[in-house]
């Protein structure tokens, strides 16, 4: 069953990715990109375990995947080579295939780390709930899922284990059947604790228990603004949200492109102008991409849908 109200989240949190991957932004707000980080991929992840599903054939869960990893290899590829060569903090010094392969298998850059998490920790939940899933207790699923992760993570090395968790806490409230909103409880009293978490460097970053009731609170607060915006700012974010792949796959080649222009914005030494240019800009940019991909029937070949623009 579709939930609005989880397509509003994912365009909060999508906006707040580009908007710290900035770097003009980053550098001069360095408390607050630590506090975002704090919670703005973890929610995402929270959300792809609660809305992934392992009721499928193998045939289906396989196209299913393939259609995630095609496109999160073609830009990490592409990422990584333009990385050899631009102005970024993740400079990749030698470039070759091993090095090109290396990245998009074992050790992405940029924000594709994110969609790499995402298909490993889909491919283990499904492999685990056809092995054992079935047999087992909730709690003793979730246990032995936990335990697949950490193997992942700290024995193969393959990705965060802090970030695995926190898809594992969507899976689990799926696998009790508890409704998000119910779990989640909007409440404008959120706020109260947040900021008082929020205001200690050691409770940010990580997979502290500080770290995941920020992650709560969050959430919790941000359900509670949704039906106060005016609906035209709620819509909005809704359409957002449900580009959020995307604006994920596309929004690098406009945060690169902002370093060019933002001398322009030198006028503005708070940096909201050209924060606020920039993210229009890449949301922009993304959806016309995806609309002429969609045109062309390029959408079909590259995500495996007809139409991929929502």
């Amino acid at each position: 069953m579709h939930i609005p109200q989880l397509d509003y989240l994912k365009g909060i949190f999508i906006i707040l990715m580009i908007l710290f991957h900035l770097v003009y932004i980053g550098d001069n707000y360095p408390y607050m990109k630590q506090v975002v980080y704090t919670f703005h991929m973890p929610v995402f992840l929270i959300l792809s375990g609660f809305l992934s599903s392992a009721r499928k054939s193998g045939k289906e869960f396989l196209c299913s995947m393939r259609w995630i990893f095609f496109p999160y290899a073609v830009m990490e590829a592409g990422y990584v080579i333009a990385s050899s060569f631009l102005p970024v903090r993740e400079y990749v010094g030698e470039m070759s295939l091993c090095t090109i392969l290396t990245k998009i298998f074992m050790a992405p850059v940029g924000p594709y780390w994110y969609l790499h998490t995402l298909i490993l920790c889909r491919l283990c939940y499904y492999l685990i709930v056809e092995l054992v899933g079935r047999r087992f207790s909730p709690l003793s699923f979730l246990i032995v899922l936990g335990l697949c992760y950490w193997g992942v993570s700290e024995i193969m090395c393959l990705m965060s284990f802090s970030y695995s968790m926190y898809f594992l806490i969507g899976v689990g409230i799926k696998t009790y059947e508890v409704k998000f909103q119910s779990f989640f409880q909007p409440s404008v009293w959120s706020v109260v604790p947040l900021i008082i978490l929020c205001s200690k460097q050691e409770n940010l970053l990580g997979l502290k228990l500080s770290c995941i009731i920020i992650t709560y609170l969050v959430i919790s607060f941000s359900l509670w603004i949704c039906p106060k915006l005016p609906k035209m700012v709620e819509q909005a974010m809704c359409t957002i949200g449900r580009n959020t792949m995307v604006l994920l796959l596309f929004s690098p080649l406009f945060t690169m492109l902002s370093r060019m222009y933002q001398p322009i914005f030198m006028f503005d030494p708070s940096g909201c102008c050209f924060a606020f240019f920039t993210i229009a800009i890449t949301i922009s940019g993304c959806l016309a991409i995806t609309w002429c991909m969609d045109k062309c029937r390029l959408s079909q070949w590259f995500f495996g849908k007809e139409k991929m623009l929502k």
